[in-house]
């Protein structure tokens, strides 16, 4: 019996042996992603140098047409699914997953405009924390897309990059705890402190978003390999 399973287990290694077209859009939407999150943090580095310059504004314009064009992904993999009837028993959970991977890029997007609209005025004191966590917010991205993409070509790589989701959240969590009790501790007045704080929560959630994300792919992955 033991034969048997392996076998079968080698078969959903990769759950798309005969949909390459699919797996293409997959991937590029994975790229999307990843990019809008490296995008995301010279941005952040961008505004914390010089803010809401020409160029931060060139990086917020770039995250919305990676944001646009990762939408025009989603439906067309969405659209796939069920005009073709692609992988029956694994389609909710694929839609499942790219949807929810859709609203972390849509929460880089978001962190973006709400620099570009409201231009928080941040001390010197605090951007290297600003930036430490920034960091830790596009590892924990970078993790969810490689992840991601083990799900789709070798689920036995899953683990080897959730921990790491989860490492890396835990590491901005730190960040984000440590920058806000920075900010309160000021003579700032209390309004300050608060906008202050808001864009510590723009930065992280991200990262939020992505352990959220993660802890459905854990469960996508033990559905497919019991």
């Amino acid at each position: 019996m033991a034969p048997a399973r392996n076998t079968m287990f080698a078969k959903n290694l990769t759950l798309f042996r005969r949909t390459k077209a699919l797996e293409s859009q997959i991937d590029d939407f994975l790229n999307k992603l990843s990019q809008s999150a490296l995008v995301f943090r010279r941005a952040v580095d961008i505004y914390l140098a010089e803010g809401a310059t020409a160029e931060f504004e060139e990086k917020l314009s770039q995250v919305n047409e990676l944001e646009s064009q990762a939408d025009k992904l989603r439906r067309s993999v969405e659209t796939q699914l069920y005009a073709q009837t692609l992988i029956p028993e694994s389609r909710g959970d694929v839609l499942g997953l790219i949807e929810n991977l859709d609203s972390v890029l849509n929460l880089c997007e978001g962190g973006l405009w709400a620099f570009s609209i409201e231009k928080p005025d941040i001390p010197a004191e605090f951007h290297a924390d600003y930036r430490a966590l920034t960091e830790q917010v596009v590892n924990t991205v970078e993790s969810l897309v490689l992840a991601s993409r083990a799900f789709f070509r070798n689920i036995e790589a899953v683990p080897d990059h959730m921990h790491k989701v989860m490492f890396y959240e835990k590491e901005a969590d730190k960040v984000s705890t440590k920058l806000k009790k920075a900010i309160f501790a000021t003579d700032l007045p209390l309004s300050h402190k608060a906008h202050l704080r808001n864009f510590v929560e723009h930065i992280d959630n991200p990262a939020d978003k992505s352990e959220d994300v993660a802890d459905r792919l854990a469960i996508y992955t033990i559905k497919r390999t019991v």
